[in-house]
This record gives structure tokens, C-alpha cells and sequence, in this order.
């Protein structure tokens, strides 16, 4: 029925599809893929979707619930306001019919505030790509922080990161 050329391509089709599956992520219905040479960190952490170490940086998705997590105004404030000195700059776009609100900020990283963040001393020179993603069932927050020059070599798969978020 296959010759030998046959049953090896689709094998290896097989295999393809399979580490894509894999690959993906999921919650509240929506899912995205993370980019080839980020690595998922196993173990669960308080209020995180998934996490990625890409070097010296980190990319968290984080979700809450539906109604959870604070408007989008007030959660881009905050991220601001985790950094002194800082110097920012939003967007709006549209990806798979999904609005998503973008955010690049950097400068002085003070890190998570409040109890129990372990916040610590300011980190220079640092940066931060943000995104939420508007979906009924709860947004969807991503956060990828790390050194300016870590980020920025990086920019380019986050934004990959952003364009296979889907229904």
C-alpha cells in the first residue's frame, strides 16, 4: 500500500505534529505556542499559566479568571510602575480576532511589589514586553522581562509568542 519513502515521510509528519501538539499551551479556551529555544519551566506557580526561561529572562502567562486580574488600564499602570525611570510605549492590535493591549517598558526593575514578592533591589538596564489578550473567559496576560539586551534579542519570538495565541 506505501513504499518504504512513503511510510518515512509520514512518520516524520506524524512526529512533526505531535512535538507541535506538545509544544502548544492552553487556558480559558485559548491557546498559543512557545517559540522553538524557550524553555517551559515545570511546576506549578501561584497564578501562572505557563512559564518560559529564555536565558536570563522570563516570560509568564498569567491568568485569573473570568472578571480577575484587573482592567487593562490599571494592570499596564502597574507594570510601568515596576520599573524606575522608566520609559514606555503601548499599542493596540488585533491578533485571530482576539484585541490585545502591548506594552514595552524599561529602565530600573524593582520587580513585583507586595507581600511575599520578594521584590529586592532595582535591577538597571532592565526591560519588560507585556500583552493582554482580551477573551471572554478571562484575559490573558503575558510577561517577558529580563535584561534590555536579552529582550530585545528576543523581541522577535515573543512576538511569534503573541501571533499563535488562538481560540
Amino acid at each position: 500500500m506505501f513504499d518504504n519513502g512513503s511510510m518515512k515521510l509520514r512518520s516524520c509528519l506524524l512526529l512533526f505534529c505531535s512535538v507541535i501538539l506538545l509544544a502548544s499551551e492552553t487556558v480559558a479556551g485559548l491557546k498559543w505556542t512557545a517559540p522553538a529555544g524557550w524553555t517551559a519551566e515545570s511546576g506549578a506557580r501561584p497564578m501562572r499559566a505557563a512559564t518560559y526561561t529564555v536565558g536570563d529572562a522570563e516570560c509568564a502567562v498569567y491568568f485569573f479568571g473570568q472578571g480577575q486580574g484587573g482592567g487593562i488600564q490599571a494592570n499596564l499602570e502597574r507594570w510601568k510602575n515596576q520599573f524606575q525611570g522608566s520609559i514606555s510605549k503601548t499599542g493596540n492590535r488585533t491578533i485571530h480576532g482576539l484585541p490585545v493591549t502591548t506594552i514595552d517598558v524599561s529602565g530600573n526593575y524593582n520587580g513585583m511589589t507586595g507581600p511575599g514578592s520578594g521584590g529586592g533591589a532595582p535591577k538597571p538596564g532592565y526591560r519588560m514586553l507585556g500583552a493582554i489578550v482580551e477573551n471572554p473567559a478571562g484575559n490573558v496576560f503575558f510577561k517577558f522581562t529580563g535584561p534590555a539586551k536579552t529582550i530585545a534579542a528576543n523581541q522577535a519570538k515573543f512576538d511569534l509568542l503573541l501571533n499563535s495565541v488562538t481560540k
